[in-house]
């Protein structure tokens, strides 16, 4: 069997597992879909945003995505993507596999692995080298999930016109009075609204929004001084300081791959 680049092909091939590499260029919005087998989604390079029922994630390379067999979702290209995806049989999901889509940590040796599976061919020797390399990555995958933050789906059109100011210039600092007159609401409307819709107050889904916005921009290295002027901050550290307060971590320990500590 020759590779291929569509996902309906790698949920009928003959193994446990069918690894597919593909390209996606900046903007590619993606669509909702599911597949019969169970997903791994990883980035080799570039960000991507993956949307679900729960909500969103913006996914660095650092970071995968585990989706359960029939699981709704949507994939987006936030930058130049190089997606690495396994579609792995049911019956061949090692154990403490998780029933619900989660953002997982790749370490090193997992990043490898992945890269060699969607290399090698789509008809491996299950019994040679290329099948010991498919257990041991089964193997290799830590379930622990990795600190991620779910951005909620915003559905009131109100809500969504100050998104879409937001996502072409996330450093607009205007009040919640001010940003009545862009979703035609008034304040006390909108603030109701954002409460209802995300659980969090403006504010707060704001400091959210521009922290998850963000993280293209670091993976590109960009400047902490530099992101802070883009994201409506005065100093650096003002920038760091939300960060690490939606995100649980600095912008350089979370790029490094860091969790949280008590």
């Amino acid at each position: 069997m020759q590779r291929s680049t569509d996902h309906e092909f790698y949920q009928r091939v003959p193994r446990p597992v069918g690894g597919m590499a593909k390209s996606y260029p900046t903007g590619y919005p993606g669509y909702l879909h599911s597949h019969p087998r169970a997903q791994l989604l990883y980035a080799e390079s570039g960000t991507m945003k993956v949307t679900t029922e729960r909500g969103a994630w913006i996914v660095p390379p650092h970071r995968a995505v585990w989706f359960p067999p029939e699981y709704p979702h949507q994939t987006a290209a936030l930058s130049p993507l190089e997606m690495r995806t396994l579609y792995i049989r049911s019956d061949s999901c090692p154990r403490g596999t998780p029933h619900e889509p989660c953002v997982i940590s790749v370490s090193p040796l997992l990043r490898e692995l992945v890269r060699r599976v969607t290399a090698m061919p789509v008809e491996y020797d299950e019994d040679g080298r290329d099948g010991q390399v498919v257990r041991l990555l089964l193997q290799e995958i830590d379930w622990s999930p990795a600190y991620a933050v779910v951005m909620p789906v915003l559905r009131d059109e109100r809500l969504l016109a100050v998104e879409r100011v937001l996502l072409s210039d996330p450093g607009d600092t205007r009040t919640l009075e001010a940003w009545a007159t862009v979703a035609a609401a008034s304040p006390r409307t909108l603030a109701r609204l954002f409460l209802k819709e995300t659980g969090m107050s403006f504010r707060c889904w704001r400091d959210q929004f521009r922290a998850l916005t963000a993280l293209p921009y670091l993976a590109k290295g960009m400047q902490i001084t530099n992101l802070a002027s883009k994201f409506g901050y005065e100093t650096a550290g003002a920038f760091a300081a939300m960060f690490k307060r939606v995100m649980g971590v600095t912008p350089s320990q979370y790029l490094g791959g860091s969790e949280p500590t008590s």
